[in-house]
């Protein structure tokens, strides 16, 4: 069942699942959407795919509980498999852990304490990172920088963040990243942002140094499940 859930997922899809493999070289991602459009959903997507890869998944949820996150799993795994939750399959459960913060309570030092303590008692030791719920608009540069360095450090393969983008500011990076990304976009090794057209749903590529895809394609996305259209 594995490699038929994998075939249309997003890691699949921009031809990064050589990232989430074996590869040595270590990358940042950044999905970008108005509030309430799913991103979080696309999150879930690229964790599963990691996980379908071989990998264990830590997904940071700062601002939402763990019984929400977890649905999301279920709910995104059910139509990838036609029913089935993330609960009935328990090899993929052991690759998995979901860590929730407060939004007041979230810093990388927290983070990096929390995730010691998994990894020097040998509960747990994540290859790929989730973190839901950043507020870009409250952490500097040098923050994310400081997550990247811990990307390097920790022998991370991949680390997605979500960002809220707001309709009323139309502030850009001269690649196209919408604020309040747009002056650490140069962070980011991908940036894809969520884009309804009429009633459409899109995941748009502004950024991807190794993705297959080049920036400015788009992928179409169903408007009731976020999930990859076939081609």
């Amino acid at each position: 069942m594995g490699n038929e859930l994998v075939v249309n997922n997003p890691l699949r899809a921009l031809g990064l699942d050589e990232k989430a493999g074996d590869s040595a070289q270590s990358t940042m991602g950044l999905v970008m959407s108005r509030a309430g459009l799913g991103k979080t959903a696309i999150l879930v997507q690229l964790a599963l795919d990691c996980i379908l890869l071989g990998n264990k998944v830590l997904h940071v949820s700062i601002g939402e509980g763990v019984d929400k996150t977890r649905t999301w799993y279920d709910d995104i795994l059910g139509l990838l498999s036609e029913g089935d939750s993330l609960e009935s399959i328990p090899e993929m459960m052991n690759n998995r852990m979901i860590m929730t913060f407060k939004e007041s309570s979230f810093s990388k030092a927290i983070l990096e304490e929390r995730l010691d303590d998994l990894v020097q008692q040998n509960i747990y030791r994540p290859e790929c990172l989730i973190i839901d719920g950043y507020d870009f608009e409250r952490n500097d540069k040098e923050s994310l920088e400081a997550f990247r360095a811990f990307m390097n450090e920790r022998g991370l393969k991949m680390i997605w963040f979500s960002a809220v983008s707001h309709r009323d500011d139309d502030r850009k990076s001269p690649g196209g990243v919408p604020a309040p990304c747009h002056e650490v976009d140069e962070l980011f090794d991908t940036a894809l942002l969520i884009k309804p057209d009429g009633d459409e749903m899109n995941l748009e590529i502004l950024k991807c140094d190794t993705c297959s895809l080049d920036p400015g394609s788009t992928l179409q996305l169903d408007p009731k499940t976020m999930l990859i259209k076939q081609s």
